[in-house]
């Protein structure tokens, strides 16, 4: 294991993104090619979880696109990430809230953390 840990320190470029959690609401930008051609895109969305540790981490971000739901997995080292925003932080219980999926309209808001 320990084997393992100095690979991961060693060659795994760690990046800089500013802590943030379950409920928060972030802008994820990263970077799609297209042919030739390279452009920035971003996704705004609600954080439901992060899972894993190291290397492997990753969070799931849902958003509503018209009156679909859109959730989209990101790895965190996932080298096309230039940057995440955090919007808002988000009061929840949680860390996993996937109780969103099944909310619609007021139910569901989540409400504002003072930070």
């Amino acid at each position: 294991m320990d084997l393992l840990k100095y690979v991961q320190d060693k060659f795994v470029e760690s990046k800089d993104f500013p802590n943030f959690g379950a409920g928060d609401t972030v802008t994820v930008y990263y970077k799609i090619r297209e042919g030739e051609k390279t452009r920035t895109q971003f996704f705004r969305g609600d954080v439901l979880q992060r899972s894993g540790a190291g290397i492997t981490e990753t969070f799931t971000i849902r958003k509503m696109s018209g009156n679909v739901g859109v959730e989209r997995i990101f790895p965190v080292n996932m080298p096309n990430l230039e940057k995440i925003e955090v919007n808002k932080h988000g009061k929840v219980r949680r860390a996993r809230i996937f109780y969103q999926r099944d909310r619609t309209g007021k139910s569901a808001r989540i409400k504002e953390r003072r930070v």
